[in-house]
């Protein structure tokens, strides 16, 4: 189905010795912590599609040039980004609080030769260093559920895009289909995904990713918060069995 319209914590500059820190569960520290196993967890967690919804969201980026720039937010491992310099002639800028996770995603940029393209920084989604209307699209993927205040992350992320440009969000959810695929859905979500996910990256870690997609509005509250940032034409696509959505929106002209 189809509806048409009717950031992580900052991280010091010079960050703390981890063991002297507190993790919060969430932060760039957690992500620190699991960052060699994350892409597993994402295979998990998507039960294996993550590969496929990624290609759908470049798609939704609309038409790009080697003269546009993207941003992606809580790019993590860098996997969108390279998905988006494979696919499009764009130059990526990617965005996130964990520098074990950008470091992990640094390795994968030089080893696909893509260094010229693909710039890594850290930085808080809530509050981006990048001047108005720099982008040319802005996305961000499985990453808006960790942003402490999402509204204030999406506010940003449309301040950043020029007008008629777009910002495309994935985000995993509670599946909500009826019969028999909804219910397997939520199956794998509340039993295999808690147990295989504690196996790979540790319990605490594991069952906040769980709880922090149990716990990730509705769709339809969700495509009310892109507008309330000032989003217009918003676009919700549910990928299989609604584990994960599609939500695009545009940058008024």
């Amino acid at each position: 189905m189809t509806t048409a319209t009717p950031p992580t914590p900052s991280v010091p500059a010079t960050p703390p010795d981890s063991s002297d820190m507190p993790m919060r569960m969430g932060s760039g520290a957690m992500f620190d912590r699991i960052a060699k196993r994350y892409d597993r967890l994402n295979r998990i967690l998507s039960l294996g599609l993550d590969r496929r919804w990624r290609r759908k969201l470049v798609r939704e980026l609309g038409p790009l040039t080697s003269a546009d720039e993207v941003l992606d937010v809580a790019s993590g491992t860098a996997d969108v980004a390279l998905t988006i310099a494979k696919r499009t002639p764009a130059s990526i800028t990617g965005l996130d609080p964990s520098e074990g996770m950008l470091d992990v995603g640094r390795d994968k940029v030089a080893a696909g030769a893509l260094d010229g393209r693909i710039q890594l920084v850290v930085g808080d989604a809530q509050a981006l260093p990048f001047e108005d209307n720099r982008f040319a699209a802005s996305c961000i993927s499985f990453g808006i559920r960790n942003v402490p205040d999402r509204a204030l992350g999406l506010r940003e992320m449309t301040r950043t895009v020029r007008p008629g440009g777009r910002v495309v969000v994935l985000e995993l959810g509670e599946p909500r289909g009826r019969g028999p695929l909804g219910a397997a859905a939520r199956f794998h979500v509340h039993h295999v995904v808690p147990r295989i996910g504690a196996w790979l990256s540790g319990d605490k870690e594991y069952r906040y990713l769980q709880e922090s997609v149990a716990a990730f509005p509705a769709p339809e509250v969700f495509a009310q918060m892109m507008r309330d940032a000032g989003l217009t034409d918003i676009k919700v696509q549910p990928m299989i069995m609604g584990v994960a959505h599609l939500y695009t929106g545009t940058v008024p002209k």
